[in-house]
């Protein structure tokens, strides 16, 4: 059993580590009848097995109104802006959230409130 215990301990550090797409800035506009959204990530991607590969707008009950794919690593440009529009937001919302993922971690569990004005 005492060997056992730095594994764990290792396993532990390396979860509480891992780093999570970070959103450092989200604005949302009006088109007409849908809304346009820019969001800006940071993420440490490290190639094409570990970066964020998405970001998803959602109504404040999680559901989800819009998803921006990323369809490569962004390596050297840190921290990186992507655009995704026509999202129809339904009646009645006054924000959303923006939640980010990362092809290895998944779904940060981390929320930007974005109000729509």
């Amino acid at each position: 059993m005492r060997c056992a215990l730095p594994v764990l301990l290792c396993l532990f550090a390396s979860v509480a580590l891992a780093d999570a797409p970070v959103i450092t800035a989200a604005t949302a506009s009006r088109s007409g009848d849908s809304w346009r959204f820019e969001v800006t990530l940071s993420h440490p991607d490290s190639g094409w097995d570990h970066y964020a590969d998405a970001w998803r707008v959602l109504a404040p009950d999680g559901t989800q109104l819009g998803l921006r794919v990323l369809a490569h690593p962004h390596v050297d440009e840190q921290p990186f802006t992507r655009a995704l529009g026509n999202v129809h937001i339904p009646p009645g919302i006054t924000e959303v959230r923006i939640e980010a993922r990362c092809l290895t971690d998944g779904w940060s569990g981390r929320y930007t409130t974005v109000p729509l004005d």
